[in-house]
């Protein structure tokens, strides 16, 4: 695996009912502040080494979240995907950070979205790269792989701590494993995401952030499943912030006619297709992503 630079900063802060959240900061400590939210599967390190690159040239602090039950983030299932954010405002008072912008990837893109939402005068913009839409409600849409998930949340609803710990284990026998096993799952995907994947520098950033958050629990992802079956707690029309909405036109995980769907219902959003790309193709036009979004809630 290509070596990669720690993260400049790591630690967990503590939020509602005695939990963490746990974080990792890349880019410059007083520049302008960019949550990152993880897809899902996913932890704090899953940014590419472009963003971080970016973040340094362009004085950035990107703050990659854990959300609860991977890496240091204390195992929790909110009763719906808005209720995620009084934690969010909890970590940003302990990091200093007033305004804010927020990126969400796959499973990221409702809990950016929930943030846009929830705090309308912190958040100045939110992207969301290949995000899921809703099951449930007045937006919802149907297809994808996220229509299976209403038939495993009764399941995952009982059971997501003790098979997040059997889930960790697995990853951990199989640590040795996890460089082929990466190259076997992206033998099988689609163009834009197996030639994503085959570029040293994202195969290390996914091994490093896969290995480092699934040290000790997996719920997060299963947590992630049972709350996008149920209504999310806000609607599209609640997300007044400005959104830019970027989806791979070959996305064979959450179809493009679903982030057409949500940029047609939020009020304020615009949709960039990524020609030939899949479901990671947000991810690699990251700095693309960082310069737009920095665009977002300013006044010209």
């Amino acid at each position: 695996m290509t070596d990669l630079a720690r993260p400049r900063l790591e630690g967990s802060v503590a939020v509602r009912d005695e939990r963490r959240l746990s974080f990792a900061e890349f880019g410059t400590p007083h520049g302008a502040p960019v949550i990152w939210m993880h897809g899902t599967p996913g932890a704090r390190r899953q940014i590419p080494l472009e963003a971080r690159a970016y973040a340094e040239a362009h004085d950035l602090r990107i703050i990659g979240v854990d959300r609860p039950g991977i890496g240091s983030s204390t195992p929790h299932l909110y009763p719906d995907v808005l209720d995620w954010t009084g934690d969010l405002e909890i970590l940003c008072d302990v990091l200093g950070i007033d305004t804010m912008r927020v990126i969400g990837l796959s499973g990221g893109g409702p809990y950016a979205l929930a943030a846009g939402a929830a705090l309308p005068e912190r958040v100045h913009g939110v992207a969301v790269l290949g995000g899921v839409a809703p099951t449930k409600g007045p937006d919802a849409v149907r297809g994808g792989m996220v229509a299976l998930a209403p038939y495993a949340a009764p399941l995952l609803s009982l059971m997501r701590l003790p098979l997040g710990v059997a889930m960790a284990q697995v990853i951990r026998l199989i640590r040795p494993l996890a460089g082929p096993a990466l190259d076997g799952y992206a033998a099988m995907q689609p163009r834009g995401d197996k030639e994503l994947l085959a570029r040293p520098e994202f195969r290390a950033m996914f091994l490093d952030d896969l290995l480092n958050g699934a040290r000790f629990q997996v719920s997060a992802p299963l947590a992630d499943v049972v709350l996008f079956t149920r209504p999310w707690g806000f609607e599209a029309a609640d997300v007044r912030v400005p959104v830019h909405w970027w989806h791979g036109d070959a996305d064979h995980i959450i179809p493009h006619a679903h982030g057409e769907h949500m940029v047609e219902r939020l009020p304020d959003a615009t949709l960039t297709t990524i020609p030939g790309e899949s479901h990671l193709g947000g991810l690699g036009v990251a700095e693309e992503v960082l310069g737009s979004l920095m665009e977002l809630g300013r006044l010209h």
